[in-house]
């Protein structure tokens, strides 16, 4: 259950009748579950759209991320290595472990996260989180 948020989502009362009908006649086991299922199935239509935001990052040099992200000593060596700054987006949670902070400042230009960086103070203040 660590993995959920909560939402808060406003419907008129057509649109909430309908869905309680549905939960009713057992079709959906409650609100959430029909909501879950209605956004996963508008999720899965717009897969392409997804994939190509993933791609138009990756051809830049991003670090783009979506759900849970824990940055790895490896590819902020390589960046470092290579004397070539990335950034960071995502979308979700981004884990920074502590001892990677001097790396990560020599090797990450800007970390941009709509959603959680979980990541020490030096980092925070550095990135303006």
């Amino acid at each position: 259950m660590d993995n959920l948020e909560k939402l808060s989502v406003n419907m008129n009362v057509g649109t909430l009748s309908q869905i309680d009908l549905l939960v009713d006649q057992g079709y959906f086991s409650n609100r959430s579950d029909f909501i879950n299922q209605a956004v996963r199935e508008s999720l899965n239509q717009k897969q392409d759209k997804i994939r190509a935001e993933e791609e138009h990052y990756d051809k830049w040099n991003f670090i783009w991320f979506m759900g849970i992200k824990v940055l790895q000593k490896n590819e902020l060596e390589v960046s470092q290595k290579n004397n070539h700054l990335r950034k960071i987006k995502g979308y979700g949670v981004l884990l920074i472990d502590e001892s990677l902070d001097d790396l990560v400042i020599e090797s990450i230009s800007s970390i941009n996260v709509k959603g959680k960086v979980k990541c020490s103070k030096k980092i925070k203040e550095h990135y303006n989180l």
